[in-house]
């Protein structure tokens, strides 16, 4: 597995009793608003820590783990995704600086942006982008850091439905084909239908259920 979740309490957000996140698989998470599916994410990412309850990533108790060599690792895309002054050539760099990773060459930049079908100038200002235009640099950038792990938190929420289907069919074939492990929260059960090899359901009162 790649996480394990045992008597996990979050004040009165999360109560999980055990879940298995697995590894080299798309694991979606749905459920309804204020059930706890954001708050799950950030503490996969060692942003919150539980009130009580033991995380495991890789059979390692998580909470004992560097925060900051784990998300090189595990690269969280938040709902809002953070855009730095400058152009989309230095945003995509950001992230691979943070990642440690030597800074890639225009071409392989470009085909990050190809992946998630966002056709621009790498020389193009960032911040004039469009929301959606933004969650698909966020995305690209995550991608480029070339984590084991991706926690996605609604990334195409801004994106029509034809843009949203392109997108996340060509970024999780491509996940699936580096053998990556993904966990992907959305609204849409369509989405979580056509790309959800394994789906956890979190209820508002606590707890969830595959």
């Amino acid at each position: 597995m790649m996480f394990t979740i045992k008597n996990l309490h979050f004040k009165d957000i999360l109560e999980i009793e055990t879940m298995d996140i697995p590894k080299n698989k798309i694991t979606c998470i749905v459920g309804e608003s204020g059930a706890g599916k954001s708050t799950l994410l950030k503490m996969l990412n060692i942003m919150l820590s539980p009130d009580k309850g033991e995380i495991y990533y890789k059979g390692k108790n998580l909470l004992k783990e560097d925060p900051i060599k784990h998300r090189r690792l595990v690269v969280m895309l938040p709902q809002q995704p953070t855009i730095f002054d400058g152009t989309i050539r230095k945003n995509i760099n950001i992230g691979l600086e943070f990642a440690g990773n030597d800074v890639q060459d225009d071409s392989k930049l470009l085909n990050a942006l190809e992946l998630v079908h966002l056709a621009k100038s790498l020389d193009e200002d960032a911040e004039t982008l469009s929301g959606g235009e933004k969650q698909r640099l966020a995305l690209a950038r995550a991608y480029i850091m070339n984590p084991e792990v991706f926690l996605l938190d609604e990334p195409t929420a801004a994106l029509d439905d034809d843009t949203e289907d392109k997108v996340m069919e060509s970024f999780i074939n491509k996940i699936k084909e580096n053998n990556q492990t993904a966990v992907l929260i959305t609204h849409s059960q369509k989405l979580a239908a056509k790309y959800g090899e394994n789906t956890i359901t979190l209820n508002k009162n606590g707890g969830g259920s595959k």
